[in-house]
Formats: C-alpha cells, sequence, structure tokens
C-alpha cells in the first residue's frame, strides 16, 4: 500500500511551493509507507530511494531542487512478498508516461496475458504495480489515451482480484487520476477514508493526492471513477467506470 500525490500547473514550480505548510505533513506518512520514495517531472529525470522519505536526506535534496510543470511523488509500502528494491520502487516512465499506484493485485502476473509482448522487455523488477503500467500502455495504443486507461480499469474491474487499483499516470498533454478501490480491504491499521484520493483546482495548477493529512476544502474523487485533467486549460472532468 502507497501514498500518492501529483501535481500539474502552469508553470515550473514544486510540491512546496503549492502545499506551503501542509507538505511536511504529507512527507510524514512516509514513516509507515517507509519502502521507498519516488519522483518523476516533466522536465527531470526520476529519482528513486528504498528507504523513508522522511529520513532521506535525498530526498529532501529532490524536492528542494524540483522545479517543474508536473511531478508524481510516491510513497512505497511494499506488498507482503513483493521484494523492498529500487527496481519495484514507482514511478515507472515510458517514452512521456509516468505512473504510480497504490494497492495490490492478488496474482502478480494477473494482467500478464493482455500486456503487448513487445513491452515485456522494459520490466525490470517482479512488482503488479509495473505490470498494470505497461497493461494500461497497451490499451492506450489501442484507443489512446483516455479511453485506453478508462477501457483499461473497466478490464481489471471484471476480471482481477484486486484491494486497490488507485493510480495516476501523466504525459504531456492529460494527467489520470483512477480512484478504484475495495472498501472492504482497507488495511486494519488505517481508517475507513484510507484509499480515498481528492483534488484541489485553480485556474494555474491542480493537484491531487491520497488522504491521511490536511486536505481541507478538497474535493473527493468517487470511488469507481477517474479524473481527467487537461494540462493546457486544466479542466478536470470525472468520469465514472461501467
Amino acid at each position: 500500500m502507497c501514498r500518492l500525490l501529483g501535481y500539474v500547473a502552469d508553470t515550473n514550480t514544486n510540491f512546496t511551493k503549492l502545499l506551503d505548510k501542509d507538505f511536511p505533513e504529507f512527507v510524514e506518512l512516509s514513516n509507515v509507507h517507509g519502502d521507498g520514495w519516488g519522483i518523476a517531472a516533466d522536465n527531470t529525470q526520476m529519482v528513486r530511494e528504498v528507504n523513508a522519505a522522511a529520513k532521506s536526506e535525498k530526498f529532501s535534496k529532490t524536492i528542494s531542487q524540483l522545479e517543474s510543470p508536473g511531478a508524481l511523488l510516491h510513497f512505497r509500502w511494499a506488498t507482503p512478498g513483493l521484494a523492498i528494491k529500487e527496481e519495484n520502487t514507482h514511478p515507472f516512465t515510458h517514452k512521456g508516461f509516468s505512473f504510480i499506484h497504490n494497492g495490490s493485485l492478488k496474482e502478480v502476473n494477473a494482467l500478464d496475458s493482455l500486456i503487448d509482448p513487445r513491452y515485456f522487455s522494459e520490466i525490470k523488477g517482479d512488482a503488479d504495480s509495473e505490470r498494470f503500467f505497461y497493461f494500461l500502455l497497451t490499451q492506450i495504443d489501442k484507443k489512446g489515451f483516455v479511453e485506453g486507461v478508462k477501457s483499461g480499469i473497466e478490464t481489471m474491474r471484471n476480471s482481477v482480484n484486486y484491494s486497490s487499483i488507485n493510480c495516476m499516470i501523466m504525459n504531456a498533454d492529460t494527467y489520470i487520476v483512477v480512484a478504484e478501490h475495495n472498501p472492504e480491504r482497507i488495511p486494519p491499521i488505517f481508517t475507513s477514508d484510507y484509499y480515498e484520493l481528492r483534488y484541489k483546482q485553480t485556474p494555474h495548477d491542480v493537484i491531487v493526492g491520497s488522504s491521511g493529512w490536511n486536505q481541507s476544502g478538497w474535493t473527493l474523487i468517487p470511488n469507481h471513477s477517474m479524473l481527467v485533467i487537461n494540462r493546457h486549460n486544466f479542466s478536470c472532468e470525472v468520469i465514472a467506470f461501467n
């Protein structure tokens, strides 16, 4: 299980500028979700580390130097049985797409038969999340970004056993956040809002994040839907899954 945070903006910015005093509270969540952290930004290389962000000098340095119009941040709490190593640490990226996931598939290889074989050489780790990413890319290749993600999630809703497939996926034009989770499979140490995702929209930026810290005034993304954000005008559309 993991914590997700992402933003898009009309200028170079960073998490600290957008969230001010609330960002350290989000970082505190990595004291539990401490099996690794990673950041993927539009105009910087992806950075990942197998360490708790709150205890990491590399994380602090990366955050202080980040300046980008879009970025995804992930704190990992590894699914039991999956190795804690950099290859399993999010984000995952491929040709302009970046991706982070919160949740788990009961069978790590459940999507293998649905992934385009040309993507298998790109898989570096053994995590279900990385396979989830390449499954979505397979669908995007067939149907385009928005329809491909929608079709992929609807396929998983009908054929895959999961706790949550909440995820964020971004390219230069669009930022999509999926809210799709099983409320009956929340880890027992957390409250009933654990899988909830909320967003804050202004004319100049949109920020989306997992629960567990101050999101006063943010808007809930309903379960079984996805938020589609246009990165050129910051319009937001919620699309329900079938």
